[in-house]
């Protein structure tokens, strides 16, 4: 049975006892880092076998990995820190065990993106985790945009190099929006700091950003899709600053439809 096993993300009190009997009583453990998880591991006294799973290694890896978990190996996954497979490796291992049936279970624990919603006093009955955010300006501002629209708690993570960057473009698009910026969770330096985009980007200017850092961006109150095209894409245009090839892409995705209907209508009336 292959074990998906979640991990402290900084606290090493923060560990079930199911985790950490089933990390002894596995064959071996996959993990990203051998000597990030020794730690854990020497630190409770565990003396199991540690093989090397990552990003670049991970479909070379795994053939040997389920060739053992069909002949009845006990294998654990873990990661550096946290849930496995959240925006860390394992899906396609996950997938493939699945798909021959193979004997697959997750031991819950830590997860930092649930800890920061938790913190940061945003709605919690509706939200969405978007990974990392993208490093090009373009692919950013898209999703940035997307974010605001969702009618929901949006989190991600983002680099401490990034973070200020992304504040700005945040308060560009809109001004008044609370944001939220959890970092350093359960560790010494642990803070959840709570404002527009703009205290934020001031505060972080003022204190360089450290460690690893999750940005939530509370609800809005996007336009309603109800309303005509026409409407619906001029209210982009003012409430967010697009141009009008921005706001028909995003008028477009709001109502579900293909851009070329919005932009034949745009440009009919």
């Amino acid at each position: 049975m292959l074990f998906i096993i979640s991990t402290p993300i900084g606290h090493l009190a923060d560990i079930s006892q199911r985790a950490l009997d089933t990390l002894r009583a596995c064959d071996w453990i996959l993990c990203e880092d051998t000597r990030h998880s020794q730690i854990l591991l020497r630190h409770y006294g565990i003396d199991k076998t540690l093989y090397s799973f990552h990003q670049f290694n991970e479909k070379k890896q795994q053939e040997r990995i389920l060739q053992d978990l069909e002949q009845g190996r006990q294998i654990a996954l873990i990661s550096d820190a946290g849930s496995p497979l959240i925006s860390d490796p394992g899906l396609s291992l996950v997938q493939e065990c699945i798909q021959r049936n193979l004997a697959i279970t997750a031991i819950p624990g830590p997860c930092s993106l649930i800890m920061a919603l938790q913190l940061s006093g945003f709605n919690t009955a509706r939200f969405q985790f978007i990974g990392f955010l993208p490093r090009e300006t373009g692919p950013l501002n898209e999703a940035l945009r997307r974010a605001l629209f969702y009618s929901g708690t949006t989190i991600a993570f983002e680099s401490p190099q990034r973070l200020i960057d992304t504040l700005k473009i945040i308060e560009s698009l809109d001004p008044t929006r609370k944001i939220a910026v959890a970092r350093e969770l359960t560790k010494t330096f642990e803070e959840c700091r709570r404002g527009t985009a703009a205290e934020l980007s001031a505060h972080f200017e003022a204190h360089e950003p450290r460690g690893e850092i999750i940005l939530l961006i509370e609800e809005g109150k996007p336009p309603d899709v109800e309303m005509a095209v026409e409407e619906l894409v001029s209210l982009l245009q003012e409430l967010h600053g697009l141009s009008l090839k921005e706001a028909i892409k995003a008028a477009a995705h709001m109502k579900n439809v293909p851009k070329r209907d919005v932009y034949r209508q745009i440009h009919h009336t």
